[in-house]
């Protein structure tokens, strides 16, 4: 299945923790970006024939109607109707998330909402420098619920000073929204953001057992974890991120987009400036070959919880690997399928490390 993604780097403001490529810009700045994100769309039309459209930032939602609506119209000039994709998703934050722009999205044919709340206690809200509160999520909510049935809500665990005590009664919290789908992601503080200069670090056994927590109360309430850090009713996984993981073929435009056809691995500058500007927006390309593609394959894969079917090539390359993982009960064989055991799940890291160069 092949993939659309689309970024939209625009934000009301920067969150504490955040690392990723965002910025907060004039609207003549953001004009001028959906334009030229527009032509890129014209010119790499042909590359692809998607079947999914994730839509993400940054936060989409930020952008005024009337540059949705510009956007929207060149992917269905381009890629056709987006009510025609097998899945769209468009992420959202409450703070820009107008019931003008929810109609918008629906009118257009958005099957998937992806809200990013992070916690539902207003005391870590502030911490983490969001720009919204639990009441304003929880009215945007419940409006967006009238029009979208299958909705994403983004959490995080870890954050700083959080008990164990506090964040399981923020999953309970969320559980009763009865969201379709809960991304869960342990929080990591990098070089360069507001907690990191301010001197935050994590706990990584407290981590651990936030995170066995929340599965434990995300599986009795319903929800099945398919990914490492997505939970999910019955139907409601990520079609588009499951390609991702099942190394399947997607296009993403705009900047800091990454892409991979062909067996060809892109992404785009990350500069803002040089994205406007320059032709050619490609700052980095490699074809992966031999036992560096099919270890990126296997990383990809495992972190799927049903596991894969490893190829003859996979086990003759990687065989020491696999049995080292075994004895550590990391990973384990079911049905010809590898996947990671529950200790494995919490130590993701340390098992893709035996798939990434140097061998």
């Amino acid at each position: 299945m092949n993939g659309l993604y689309i970024h939209i780097p625009f934000c009301v403001s920067k969150c504490f923790y955040c690392n990723f490529v965002s910025f907060k810009t004039s609207l003549s700045f953001q004009k001028k970006y959906i334009k030229e994100l527009c032509t890129e769309i014209k010119n790499k039309r042909n590359l692809i024939k998607p079947k999914t459209l994730y839509i993400g930032g940054g936060t989409p939602s930020f952008l005024s109607p009337q540059l949705l609506t510009e956007l929207f119209k060149t992917i269905e000039k381009n890629f056709g109707p987006i009510k025609n994709f097998k899945e769209s998703t468009i992420e959202a934050n409450v703070e820009s998330l107008t019931p003008a722009k929810i109609k918008l999205f629906k009118k257009y044919g958005f099957t998937r909402l992806s809200l990013g709340l992070q916690s539902p206690d207003n005391k870590y809200l502030k911490i983490i420098g969001r720009a919204h509160t639990l009441e304003h999520f929880l009215k945007v909510y419940t409006l967006a619920k009238k029009y979208f049935d299958n909705i994403n809500i983004d959490l995080i665990a870890n954050l700083p000073n959080q008990t164990l005590a506090e964040f399981s009664a923020g999953v309970k919290k969320v559980i009763s929204l009865k969201p379709k789908h809960i991304s869960l992601y342990a929080l990591e503080i990098e070089e360069g953001c507001v907690l990191y200069q301010k001197g935050f670090t994590t706990d990584d056994d407290l981590c651990l057992k936030m995170l066995k927590k929340a599965a434990a109360l995300l599986e009795n309430a319903g929800y099945t974890q398919y990914e490492i850090s997505n939970f999910a009713q019955k139907g409601a996984e990520s079609l588009h991120n499951k390609n991702y993981w099942q190394s399947g073929s997607y296009l993403g435009l705009g900047v800091a987009a990454s892409s991979y056809l062909k067996g060809v691995r892109s992404t785009n500058t990350s500069d803002l400036k040089k994205y406007l500007t320059q032709k050619n927006k490609t700052a980095f390309s490699e074809k992966l070959t031999g036992k560096a593609k099919e270890g990126e394959r296997i990383i990809l894969a495992l972190r799927m919880l049903d596991g894969f079917k490893p190829t003859k090539k996979m086990l003759q390359l990687f065989k020491k690997d696999f049995d080292s993982l075994k004895k550590e009960k990391l990973i384990f064989s079911k049905q010809g399928k590898l996947a990671l055991t529950e200790q494995g799940k919490y130590l993701a890291n340390q098992v893709f490390r035996h798939f990434v160069e140097p061998f």
